[in-house]
């Protein structure tokens, strides 16, 4: 599997320990700061390269320290980083994630270069060769523009896939809905989904989002696991139970493990594979905590006892 990640790359810093945010000019210790390349696209790129893909990440970044650091951490995971370019006059995008004892994460985000990426700035020679091309936060974009860079992704005969990062919103919809048609997977949350559709059962609004034209939406939903909804019906997969340190990073996780599992097996396989990775990241700090394989991951999927379905 050669994937390309385009789009929102995250510099995440992670704070572990917090009890609570000091008052005035007050300070407080706590147990772990670390870095983590983060993002509906620079989260999935790592994860995937973990999982044994060939990975390109493809995206806008600045022209600073924070942008050298990010480089840095998707080079050491052997991801091709020749995509991200450099932005004058935006930072690169940064978050900080401080995280609760139940690995609840509130967080200070910046857009930085996100926002300033475009479809010029991906070029033929970056879609050679893939094949699978995975957009992560298509609103920056736009639905035309996202759905102009899948189709050049489909006319090389790479299969497509669409995470957003904004909360779930009607306008936010009818903003990408151009590139549903050109969209393989979609790979929501259950909160996106309601707030896209409206409707309270994410599997109804699944099939709403079926019938704007994704071939198929795989919905992820925290402890619940995930529904993967197609013409031919919707398939449940339970959670993997897990000591949660950090859920900042599962969705990236999932959508790696699946689209990864799509390439090497079936629609169970794939979203049973993208809930065990899912879980692995969830058990450590960061979408980048721990080592893990692919090997791994399927051991562990094996094994782990599965969370009822609520």
């Amino acid at each position: 599997m050669r994937i390309g990640c385009v789009g929102v790359h995250v510099l995440d810093h992670l704070v572990i320990g917090i009890e609570s945010i000091p008052e005035h000019g007050g300070g407080q210790l706590v147990e772990t700061i670390r870095l983590s390349a983060a993002g509906t696209a620079g989260g999935t790129a790592l994860v995937a390269a973990r999982l044994g893909a060939d990975v390109r990440s493809i995206g806008a970044i600045g022209a600073d320290a924070l942008g050298d650091t990010l480089v840095a951490l998707l080079s050491r995971e052997g991801i091709d980083t020749g995509g991200l370019v450099r932005t004058d006059g935006h930072q690169t995008s940064a978050s900080v994630l401080p995280i609760r004892p139940d690995g609840a994460r509130p967080a200070w985000h910046c857009i930085g270069a996100n926002g300033a990426f475009t479809v010029d700035d991906v070029s033929d020679q970056q879609l050679d060769g893939l094949t699978h091309l995975h957009l992560g936060g298509p609103e920056f974009l736009g639905g035309d523009a996202a759905a102009r860079l899948l189709r050049r992704a489909h006319e090389r005969g790479a299969t497509t896939s669409v995470d957003v990062l904004a909360p779930g919103e009607p306008w936010l919809l009818e903003w990408i809905a151009a590139a549903l048609p050109y969209t393989d997977y979609l790979l929501p949350s259950d909160e996106q989904v309601r707030g896209f559709t409206g409707a309270s059962d994410p599997a109804d609004g699944a099939r709403a989002l079926v019938e704007l034209g994704a071939a198929c939406v795989a919905v992820t939903r925290g402890a619940r696991g995930a529904s993967v909804v197609t013409d031919d019906g919707v398939l449940d997969v339970p959670a993997y139970a897990t000591r949660v340190v950090d859920t900042s990073g599962c969705g990236d996780a999932f959508s790696a493990g699946f689209l990864r599992g799509r390439s090497i097996g079936h629609p169970r396989a794939s979203a049973e594979l993208g809930c065990a990775t899912a879980a692995q990241v969830a058990g450590g700090l960061g979408t980048d905590a721990g080592s893990y394989t692919l090997d791994d991951v399927v051991a562990f999927a094996a094994t782990a006892d599965r969370l009822p379905v609520r």
